[in-house]
């Protein structure tokens, strides 16, 4: 007994003690209050003006495309959806899609086109034949574009890469022979030149900031680029990395094989410039000489014929 009457006075001297504090503080505890309120309500209008800020296609269109690019991912086969990552990784991952994403993409155009044709050609009275005509080829191009974009910025891509390399290599070669060890090169390569080779060796610089070690993300390098030289290139710098090779000469003799390369594309481009010229010749402007030197003698064979 003795124990519960002290038990219950420490309870009713601290709810009493408590109870005053509130009454004391209580104004206080609610201007407290409101401030957190304003507060809160504050970065929530902070937040949604930043959200309103955004392009429309980040705030509705995208959300929306990742929905759908959830279920098209589950009915997807793994091995094309790698195919497609290493398309994207080629091309730039332009705007940044996943292979799910891209997908949506690409079915979203097969189903709107046909759509489009339909609707332009309802009011016009096409007859049915052409109007399934043009759904079909609606359907086809929709389907077909995507990958021919992908194809352009890949082939775009190996461009940039393959001319800008050499000049690239001999910025690195210089900055070894120098002193500077070769992710020190890599910097002063990502801060002197711009362009897609500049933004792929500032990614390996990444990666190995991030903990990757050097050569795997080299190699990585190599397979997202798809070009060869870029490869080659790669797998030289990991050999003299193992082995001990000076890497100054590695570059050295990489940076002459690279010119030399650049100039036999380019001669090779030269060469088959007059073949190329043929098709417009033929087409176009033989026709048009042919207009301009027979046909005065034409109408004078007309007119004598008349």
């Amino acid at each position: 007994m003795l124990y519960l009457i002290l038990v219950a006075c420490f309870l009713a001297v601290f709810l009493l003690i408590y109870g005053g504090y509130m009454a004391v503080n209580q104004e206080r505890f609610a201007i407290t209050h409101r401030m957190q309120e304003i507060v809160h309500n504050f970065r929530r209008k902070q937040d949604l003006d930043d959200e309103l800020n955004q392009p429309f296609y980040t705030r509705v269109i995208h959300p929306i495309i990742e929905k759908f690019a959830l279920t098209v991912g589950k009915a997807t086969p793994a091995k094309k959806k790698v195919s497609l990552q290493k398309k994207l990784m080629m091309a730039g991952n332009p705007g940044n899609f996943s292979p799910n994403e891209f997908l949506v993409i690409q079915y979203v155009l097969t189903l709107g086109f046909p759509i489009c044709v339909m609707l332009f050609a309802l009011p016009l009275n096409w007859n049915l034949s052409f109007i399934i005509l043009g759904m079909s080829i609606g359907a086809a191009g929709g389907f077909v574009i995507p990958d021919y974009f992908l194809k352009m910025r890949a082939d775009r891509r190996k461009g940039e890469i393959q001319d800008n390399l050499p000049d690239v290599l001999d910025l690195l070669t210089v900055s070894v022979e120098a002193g500077l060890g070769f992710d020190a090169a890599l910097v002063k390569v990502v801060e002197k030149i711009k362009g897609v080779v500049s933004q792929e060796f500032a990614r390996v610089l990444q990666e190995i900031k991030m903990g990757k070690p050097r050569r795997d993300a080299l190699r990585d390098l190599g397979n997202r680029s798809g070009v060869d030289d870029l490869v080659a290139f790669v797998s030289s710098i990991i050999q003299a990395d193992q082995f001990g090779v000076s890497i100054s000469n590695v570059l050295r003799m990489q940076s002459e094989q690279m010119r030399q390369k650049r100039r036999q594309r380019a001669e090779e481009k030269a060469m088959k410039a007059p073949i190329k010229m043929l098709i417009p010749l033929i087409l176009f402007i033989f026709p048009t000489i042919f207009i301009v030197v027979l046909g005065p003698a034409a109408l004078q064979i007309m007119k004598t014929f008349k």
